[in-house]
């Protein structure tokens, strides 16, 4: 078994720890978006969801790709279920 590594863990979770950071990965898990359809879903203005996409793509839960003049993001489902992963270990037999 591979040795759980705590601070990635920990900032994983840190990042899963605001609403609307999960409001976004919510909505990326059912499929790609730009800022503006996550804008309009989460009822939230351009900068405030720019920002946390930012912070979630430097977490590496979040990944983008740009289309012609808009950027699309998708949730990194991978890293998702390591965390899940991660947790479930913690959890007692």
């Amino acid at each position: 078994m591979a040795k759980l590594d705590l601070k990635e863990l920990a900032r994983g979770f840190s990042l899963l720890s605001d609403p609307t950071r999960l409001g976004i990965l919510a909505l990326l898990v059912k499929g790609p978006k730009n800022v503006t359809a996550m804008c309009k879903a989460l009822k939230k203005k351009q900068p405030a969801v720019s920002h946390h996409l930012g912070l979630l793509r430097m977490g590496r839960l979040v990944n983008s790709q740009r289309q012609g003049r808009s950027v699309d993001y998708g949730a990194d489902k991978a890293k998702m279920k390591a965390l899940a992963a991660g947790l479930a270990k913690l959890m007692p037999k």
